[in-house]
C-alpha cells in the first residue's frame, strides 16, 4: 500500500490546555474522517506549534486519543514576523490505496484561511 502524507492546521482562540487538547483532537479526527482512515492506518505524525503556544504538546491530544503506538514528535514553526498566531499544523503520514491528488488536507478555524493554494482541502472556518 503506498505511504502518503496529509496535512491539516488549527487556530487556537486561546493558549489553554483544554482548549489546545479539544482543537487538536478536533483535528486528528477530521483529517482521518476526511481521508477514511483509522488509526491503524497511521504511521507516523509531526505537530508543530507556533512560537506562542505554550501550554501543552499538540501530539499529547493524540496520546489521549489512544495513539500509543503511533510514533508522534513536535516542533516549534518558524517565529516569523506578521504570521498567523496561535496555529497548530500537522504532517501524518498513512498507508492509503488514495491517489496523492485526492488526499484531503484539513485546515479548521482560523487555519482554514492558511491554504487556499491547494486543490483538495477541506476548510471550516469558525
Amino acid at each position: 500500500m503506498p505511504i502518503r502524507a496529509v496535512r491539516g492546521a488549527t487556530q487556537l482562540d486561546v493558549d489553554e490546555r483544554e482548549h489546545l487538547l479539544d482543537r487538536v483532537a478536533e483535528l486528528v479526527k477530521e483529517v482521518l474522517h476526511s481521508n477514511d482512515l483509522d488509526t491503524e492506518d497511521l504511521i507516523s505524525a509531526i505537530f508543530t506549534a507556533t512560537p506562542d503556544i505554550h501550554s501543552e504538546f499538540p501530539a499529547y491530544a493524540a496520546r489521549l486519543m489512544g495513539m500509543s503506538d503511533v510514533p508522534l514528535i513536535c516542533a516549534q514553526e518558524l517565529d516569523i514576523a506578521g504570521a498567523m498566531p496561535r496555529v497548530i499544523r500537522l504532517m501524518a503520514h498513512v498507508d492509503t490505496d488514495l491517489p496523492r491528488d485526492r488526499i484531503t488536507h484539513v485546515y479548521l478555524h482560523g487555519a482554514a484561511a492558511l491554504r487556499r493554494d491547494l486543490t483538495h482541502v477541506h476548510a471550516v472556518p469558525d
